[in-house]
This record gives C-alpha cells, structure tokens and sequence, in this order.
C-alpha cells in the first residue's frame, strides 16, 4: 500500500473526464489491483476514501468515514517514490482579544444554545461565496479552478469531526491575521464598507454578517478548530489553527498536496467529548434544515444511503444430494433481496425560499403546502397573506391563520408559542418571542419573517427592542387583521364561524390589553343578542338594526344564553323591541367595558342603575315619586343597609321589583365570577363590590296594593329580606 499523491489523483480524474471541485469528484475511480498471487482485479475507490472499496457501479458511491480533502488516498498498487514536502513551521500569533473574556462571552452570553454554531459557520459560507460572486463580475478570473458555488459538510461520527468547505473567496495570510485573530474585527462588515464607500458598490448583496464573531460561535462544541484556505489572488494556501481557552493561534503555510483546494475555506472542528452528538449525519441535516433551509447556495452533506440487490444464498447440503439423484428436477439458484450501502452527497436545503418569490406566480396550493411543512399541520389554514413592506423598514413575510386551535389550553395567555419563524437574509434566527413581533392575543397566527435591516446583536440571535421593531410589530398586526377580516367577509359564513369557535377568546384579550387596535378588534367581534339566540351577530349588524331613537348599544352579562333571556331587565326593552346583546362569555362583559362604544354608540348595561331607554317624561317620573315615595321610604326601612337605595324603575313591565346594581363597580355576573376564582372569599375585593339598588315596578299590582292598603296589612309584609 501506498500513497497517491495529489498530482497523480488529478491526472487520473483528468483522463476520466470528471470535475474535480475540493476532490469531490462524485465518480469512482478504478484502480488496477496488483497481487501476491498473480491474479488482476478491478477495484473501485472514491477520490475522498481511504481504501474503501465500493460496488462496480458508475452511479453509487460508497464513501465512508472521511473527512473532506484531509484524506490519504490509497490503493494495492505497486508502491513508488512519491513523496510530500514535510509541512511549513506555523508562526504563532497572540489574539488581541484577551481570550479568556473572549470565550466567555461567546459560550455564557452570545449564544443561547450551542447548535447555533453551525448556522453561523453556514452564514460565513454563504457571506465568502457572496463576496466571490460580486468580485467575479469584474474579475473572472476568480471563478478559475473550481466553478460551483456550494457548501459541503462532512462528518466523522466515531471520531466527533465535522468539516465544513465552501468555494467562497478564501483568505490570504493576512486576512486570517485580520479577520480570524479578534473577535473584534469582521472580514464581511469590511467588505460591505468598501461596497458603501466605493462608486461603483451595487445595493444588490446579500452578505449575512460578522464573519469574526460567527468564526468563533465554533468553539461552542470544539476543542480544537482548524481552517485551510485559498484565495484566488495567491498561489499558496494557508492553515489557520486555535485551540479552547488558549491564547495564541498559529498560521502555517500548507505544502501538502494532498490538503489542498482550488479555492475557498475548509474548516474542521475536532469537537469536545460531550459535543460529539453534532457529528451525526442526521443531527447536521436536521440542523441545516432548521437553521440554514432557504441560504441562497446549495448545501450537500454526506448522507449514507442504500440501494438493494439479488444475492445468491448457499444452498443446504441435505437438499443438494437431494437435487442431485433427483436428475429430471430443474435446478434453480436461491436468492435474497439485501440492501447495499454506500454513502454519497445528498442536497439538504431549498435555495430560493416561498416568501421571496412574486405572489402572482405562488398557487395556493403552494402556500398550503408550505404552511403544513413548516409548522407540521395536517389541516389547510383558513387564510394566508403573502406581502412585502418597502420604505423604511423592508421585509417580507407570510402570514397563516390556523383552521383549528392549538391543544394547549395556556396558548391565550402564553405569548411563547413559537408560531413565528423569523429570518434575517434567508436564515433562521428565532422562533422564540416574548411578544416583541406580535401581541399575545394573536399568538394563533403563524407565519415566516424575513428582514435584511432587522438589528440584530452580534451573535444574530437576540431581538432588541427597537424603534424598526416597533414598525415591523404594527405593520404585521395590521396584515393580520386585514387577514382576519377578510375570513369575516367571505361568502362562506362558515368560516368565520369555524374561526370565532376557535379563536375569539384571543380577540376579546385583544379589547382589554391593546387600546390602539380598539377599531380594527370591535367588527370581528360576535354575540348572541335577544333577536338571535341561535346565531352570533356582529356589532355591525347590532348597529344597522337599532331604532332611530336608540342611542346606546344595550347587553346583558350572564351564565347562558337561556338565563339571560329569563331575566327580568329585559321586560321594557323587549316590549320596545329593543335588541340586547348577551354576554355569555365570561371575559365578555370586560371586553366590552374596555371598548365603551362602537361607532359613537356606547355600551350599556341593563342590569345597572339609572337606565335610559330614551323615552323619559320629566313630569310622569314627578308624579311617581310623590306617589310611591313613601312605600320606596317604607322598603328602604325593613332593608336597612342591604340596600343603597329604593327607586321608581322603567325597566320592569311584569315583574314587582328587581334588584340592580350602581354605576360603578362590579355587576353581579362580575361578581359571581370572582367569587368562584377567590373560592368565596370577597374579603380582599370588598371594595370592588357595586352597590346594590332596589327597583319597584309602579305599575305591577302588589306595588299598588301595598301603596293603596297601608304598610301594616298582614298579607302584603312580605319579607323583602329574603
């Protein structure tokens, strides 16, 4: 056995016509294998293995266990002088950051989680490749030696190395110097500076960010880290290498032929014991899903896959002699299905993402599809909404009303439902908010954000608050609800249906914690009224029935729509034929309190004192108090301080009397209601309590009898204590 050196790998991929790209031709490469015994064999071996023989098939590779260019190439061939320098002395540098703050503040305060490392080494990827792909429009001569433009992660499960190359710009010394020696500096704000500076600089980049900070997100899972790289504007290529809670790094220049690239940066993370997870090969897909989905260039990562075959299976003796006497009996080979192995390049990402593509050309059964494969949903949503904002704040965004609630039962009051995935330039930053992108009355709604001028800190993930934010907040509320209320008018009143019966505790939350929404809230909104006990009605349609002289908006606030309809305050108004509205609901009562009136209509409570139906007459209510004023004197004596009050009521048409609550504080829904949440313990809340009024009705015939007979006659002392 012995090595192959570089050159001789190149003269062969040259004379089978494959495209070396970082020595990732994706064609086996025969070797002939010479032997003790004599005898030629014809065996196939992968540019990236290490002697690892796979299936004589042009279109399946078996690759396995190496790491991307770091290989030795090696084959039963006779051996021959080839030789490789002996690698360069490195020159150790100090960083200029002290390096103990430096790894502190990128393990305990930069980064929440650990597996965001790979999203930032992706991002650095994509910003190297960027920038080759700007410079090359004026200077083709970048693009020589490797055309494609990709990133390539490979992993080494059993040792805990994950290398990552791309085709990007590369560096020179002492850029690495620069870029790589403090966590200060950044190679991509450096270049977008230049860009701003210079005449000529296009507005059309989409560098992601701070290659210096990024770089070292890396030492979040590894011990060790090493970076070869090549710039197209030098004939060498230069390995930069630093260790964890070290504080000096070391450049080599790399003479090794078989380490090197035709152009970009390989970097290799020798992760720490406990990190070793990371270099599963299905753990980095799934991160590169999650995180680095939509980057703009392919990503391939080295997948195992299979592939099955027919194999012969040994026969059993007994039943070999058997065939053998048994001369007139067709022989037949037995087979098997196995699955062969082998391993190969598997695109992981889709480079152009939903949201950036024009809505004209997007169907809907491309949004659905979207929806139900992002946030794993099995129902189609109710409504979408796919917009781009441009002025001052730019970002695109789409935007999913659920069809059905969520199972958990906290979500109206939990904020952190990570229902918004946003990204920032195609990659994903966060999904987990405390309510800095939309209110928690509409956590239901979910949907993707993609913003370039989103401020960020360093480490990309954490959302300050800020005046762009601000904007952003209000103008995705605002697609929200235009969302909403188009559900509100579709011909298929279902909808909304379907909509209020799973969603319309969060637009009441709405009425009580976001005033400045107060107009957009209140036409959403649905009630059972005494007109339509069957179906909910908007405010909307409430307002278009009202009398010409009706000034108020009426509601009662009760347990049931039946117990609402039995109450007494309603005796006048159905007479009237006055429509009140039942709140059954029991965060009702104060979202309506909160939004006080609807179209210069104010709220009303029946169910409190001093009710208005528009219809007094200043006289009539004179005579009534001169005659019924002793017998309202003579209740208020027998019950005392029960009761603030004894008056005349307007409200009452059969009943004799009802009891009514004062202006101010609690109703009695109210106050049931909070009686059953303190476990009857009204101690603490006394103060809230209404006062409580005692209405008589002039007109039922108990009230006149008690009036006309006297106060003492036995069979009309009722107990009013009761």
């Amino acid at each position: 056995m012995h090595r192959l050196s570089r050159r001789s790998v190149s003269t062969i991929l040259r004379s089978t016509g494959s495209a070396s790209r970082y020595g990732s031709a994706a064609t086996a490469v025969p070797f002939s294998d010479s032997v003790v015994d004599g005898e030629a064999k014809l065996r196939w071996y992968s540019v990236l293995t290490t002697g690892r023989e796979i299936p004589n098939k042009s279109k399946q590779l078996n690759l396995k266990h190496t790491l991307f260019l770091g290989t030795r190439y090696e084959s039963t061939a006779a051996e021959s002088d080839s030789s490789s320098s002996p690698p360069s002395v490195g020159e150790k540098y100090e960083y200029q950051a002290e390096v103990s703050r430096l790894m502190d503040l990128i393990v305990n305060s930069l980064y929440s989680n650990k597996e965001v490392f790979l999203r930032e080494l992706i991002s650095n990827a994509s910003d190297a490749l960027d920038k080759l792909r700007f410079l090359s429009v004026t200077d083709s001569e970048l693009l020589k030696g490797a055309a494609d433009l990709d990133i390539r992660i490979q992993t080494d499960k059993d040792n805990g190395i994950i290398t990552i190359t791309d085709s990007g710009i590369g560096m020179t010394r002492q850029e690495l110097i620069d870029c790589l020696g403090t966590i200060a500096q950044s190679g991509t704000a450096k270049f977008l500076k230049a860009l701003k500076d210079s005449k000529d600089a296009g507005s059309d980049n989409n560098l992601i960010g701070q290659f210096g900070v990024g770089f070292y997100s890396a030492f979040l899972v590894a011990d060790r880290v090493v970076v070869s790289t090549k710039s197209p504007r030098s004939d060498k290529q230069y390995v930069w290498e630093g260790e964890a809670n070290a504080s000096s790094y070391t450049i080599r220049e790399d003479t090794d032929p078989e380490n090197h690239i035709p152009r970009g940066t390989r970097l290799t993370l020798y992760l720490k014991r406990d990190d070793k997870g990371f270099a599963h090969p299905e753990r980095i897909q799934k991160l590169v899903k999650n995180y680095s989905q939509f980057v703009s260039f392919p990503i391939y990562t080295w997948q195992e896959k299979g592939y099955t075959k027919e194999v012969e299976v040994d026969e059993d003796p007994a039943e070999a002699k058997k065939d053998e006497q048994d001369d007139t009996t067709e022989k037949k080979k037995k087979t098997k299905t196995v699955v062969e192995k082998y391993w190969d390049w598997e695109l992981t990402n889709e480079t152009q993402p939903i949201w950036l593509r024009n809505p004209k050309e997007v169907s809907t059964e491309d949004y659905n599809e979207f929806y139900k494969k992002t946030f794993n949903e099995y129902l189609e949503p109710l409504a979408s909404s796919h917009f781009t904002t441009e002025g001052e704040v730019e970002f695109r965004s789409i935007l999913y009303v659920p069809a059905i609630a969520s199972t958990g039962k906290d979500d109206i009051v939990n904020p952190k439902t990570k229902n918004i995935r946003l990204y920032v330039k195609r990659v994903f930053i966060s999904d987990d908010f405390d309510g800095e992108l939309f209110p928690r009355y509409l956590s239901f709604v979910k949907g993707v954000v993609d913003s370039n001028d989103l401020p960020l800190n360093v480490s990309r993930e954490i959302l300050q608050e800020s005046r762009i934010v601000r904007i952003m907040r209000k103008r995705l509320v605002r697609k929200a609800f235009d969302m909403i209320l188009g559900i509100s008018m579709s011909e298929n009143r279902e909808d909304y249906e379907k909509f209020w019966d799973n969603f319309g505790k969060h637009l009441k939350l709405g009425c009580i914690e976001d005033r400045e929404n107060h107009k957009r809230i209140a036409p959403l909104l649905r009630f059972f009224s005494s007109q339509s006990e069957e179906e909910m009605i908007s405010l909307d349609e409430y307002v278009e029935n009202m009398k010409p002289e009706q000034k108020d908006i009426y509601y009662i606030a009760s347990d049931s729509v039946t117990s609402a309809r039995n109450a007494p305050f309603l005796e006048r108004l159905l007479e009237k034929d006055l429509e009140v509205l039942f709140l059954v609901d029991p965060i009702d009562e104060i979202a309506v309190q909160n939004l006080k009136s609807y179209k210069e209509k104010n709220f009303v409570d029946i169910t409190k004192e001093d009710l208005d139906l528009g219809d007094k007459n200043e006289e009539k209510e004179k005579n009534m108090k001169q005659e019924f004023g002793q017998t309202c004197d003579w209740i208020k004596k027998r019950l005392g301080d029960k009761v603030a009050s004894v008056q005349i009521s307007n409200r009452l048409s059969s009943s004799p009397c009802v009891l009514v609550s004062g202006k101010f504080g609690w109703s009695a829904n109210m106050e049931r209601l909070m009686k059953s949440q303190t476990v009857g313990d009204m101690s603490s809340l006394e103060f809230m309590r209404g006062r409580r009024v005692f209405e008589i009705n002039p007109e039922h015939e108990i009230i006149k009898n008690l009036t006309v007979q006297g106060y003492s006659h036995p069979s009309l002392c009722f107990s009013f204590e009761s």
